[in-house]
């Protein structure tokens, strides 16, 4: 993982950002922003771990690192865009972090490409796998999400949002035909308006 030798060469603290939640028909996007005080083991891409071990994951590096969740809405993703409104969930993210130090020694990490903040910032494409930061920010943003995404499944039975979690599958589409859109539903995207 490059966080070592990038702290090194910046003399910076190294903070992980990355979010969960930009392809779904339903629901937010999360972004966690992260400094890792303490180092892991196991911790990798959320997506290349069971659910079960994401969330064992989670209870150790939350208590382990500072950590801050900012999202974005589904009327601000219909609003803004998917980029933009990610963009913004970071940067609630972030500004809630950096409420607990100073962001001038700092430099984020940011999983992807173009995404731009303003802060001293470096984007990594698919730096999930690179950076231990953004790793465990991965598993923070995408538990957190998750669990939103079952909570509201009680609400909502029918569209299944426990299981698909707001993706576009063949089930949450046909709930979508059958009983038409909800407010968690991104009225923009592909498969909600058609």
């Amino acid at each position: 993982m490059i966080d070592e030798v990038l702290s090194k060469i910046t003399e910076c603290k190294i903070v992980g950002v990355d979010e969960a939640g930009r392809g779904p028909l339903a629901g937010p996007v999360v972004a966690c922003a992260l400094y890792p005080r303490v180092i892991i083991e196991g911790v990798d891409d959320s997506k290349s771990l069971s659910p079960e071990k994401r969330f064992e994951l989670f209870q150790r590096i939350v208590g382990n690192s500072d950590v801050a969740v900012g999202m974005a809405t589904p009327g601000e993703i219909d609003r803004l865009n998917i980029l933009r409104a990610t963009r913004l969930a970071m940067m609630r993210a972030l500004n809630l972090l950096f409420e607990k130090f100073d962001p001038d020694r700092v430099l984020v990490l940011v999983d992807g490409r173009n995404i731009h903040l303003p802060f001293f910032c470096m984007n990594i494409v698919e730096g999930d796998k690179k950076s231990y930061a953004i790793a465990a920010a991965s598993i923070v943003a995408k538990v957190v999400r998750d669990s939103m995404m079952e909570a509201v499944d009680e609400l909502y039975p029918s569209y299944g949002f426990a299981k698909h979690k707001g993706y576009p599958t063949k089930y949450h589409k046909d709930m979508i035909k059958k009983f038409g859109s909800i407010w968690l539903h991104r009225k923009t995207f592909r498969g909600v308006i058609g």
